[in-house]
């Protein structure tokens, strides 16, 4: 066999079999930092079980989702994960539903599809975030970013909602302001210009960190922990990311439990592909505080 220069050929060994070990993998958007995390942890969690993904990065088009599902039904794939990255529907695209395969979903904003679903709290982050500042003394606490009907946003908007109640504390709608998906706009909306109360700001994504970073420095502040020093403002986040933490001081932030995700979105497909009959399942992660320099 060595000298022959043998490999077992493995499409040939699952059509005697009937099986595969191909998993189709949808990717809508690779720039989207915590899909692309948990899709590297799906692809290391799958080949540990001699499995093989076969990506596919169809555009927001039902046309194009069709073609991508039609690719792996030719491919031969035994599952489908969805890796979604919209934040403003609450449902799945019908080509999706359709799928005969079986299906597992990664979502930050589908709560109320019924499907095999994996998902980040951010009611709970919002809680354990907010929670922290509280403890810390803050009694103006601001919440920036995130389109107005952002479903992540307003998620975490009722954990945040949440905790301040817990502390007996009024929620006030002035304080939660909304914006583009950028490092400008989320510097223009940091309240700070007009009311020096506010003492921490809590960051929607890594764009409002960096927005709220250049809004704190814009009045003559500086981000940082202190909480007796009228000059700082707390800083957290809740995304674990390597180009926030180059900034300094390093932030503060609920970690996304992207690699967790990921091996949970792998064992499920896994288990749906053993027990194609099982009940729809919903796994919900929360992630843990990270405490660094600016909050």
């Amino acid at each position: 066999m060595d000298a022959l220069g043998y490999v077992h050929n493995v499409a040939a060994a699952n059509l005697r079999a009937n099986t595969s070990n191909l998993i189709g993998l949808i990717v809508r958007d690779f720039s989207d930092s915590f899909a692309t995390r948990v899709m590297a942890s799906i692809v290391q969690a799958l080949e540990r079980q001699n499995y093989m993904v076969f990506p596919g990065q169809p555009q927001n088009k039902e046309q194009a989702l069709e073609r991508c599902l039609l690719s792996f039904k030719q491919q031969g794939v035994a599952g489908v994960i969805y890796l979604s990255s919209d934040n403003f529907t609450s449902s799945l695209p019908d080509k999706l539903r359709r799928c005969p395969l079986p299906l597992v979903v990664v979502s930050q904003s589908l709560p109320e599809e019924n499907c095999d679903l994996v998902m980040r709290d951010n009611r709970q982050a919002a809680i354990l975030a907010t929670r922290y500042l509280i403890e810390r003394g803050h009694r103006n606490i601001a919440y920036i970013g995130g389109a107005e009907n952002d479903r992540i946003r307003l998620q975490r908007l009722l954990g945040f909602r949440s905790a301040l109640s817990q502390y007996g504390m009024a929620f006030r709608e002035e304080f939660t302001p909304a914006c583009t998906e950028s490092t400008q706009a989320a510097s223009q909306v940091t309240l700070l210009e007009r009311n020096n109360t506010v003492t921490a700001l809590l960051c929607h994504s890594p764009n409002a960190v960096i927005g709220g970073i250049s809004g704190i420095h814009q009045v003559g502040r500086t981000p940082g922990k202190d909480v007796f020093l009228t000059q700082q403002v707390a800083l957290p986040g809740f995304e674990d990311m390597l180009h926030i933490n180059l900034t300094s001081p390093s932030v503060t932030c609920v970690s996304s439990a992207s690699e967790e995700t990921g091996r949970q979105a792998a064992g499920l497909i896994l288990r749906k592909i053993g027990e194609p009959h099982l009940l729809p399942q919903r796994i919900t992660l929360s992630g843990h505080l990270v405490v660094r320099e600016s909050a």
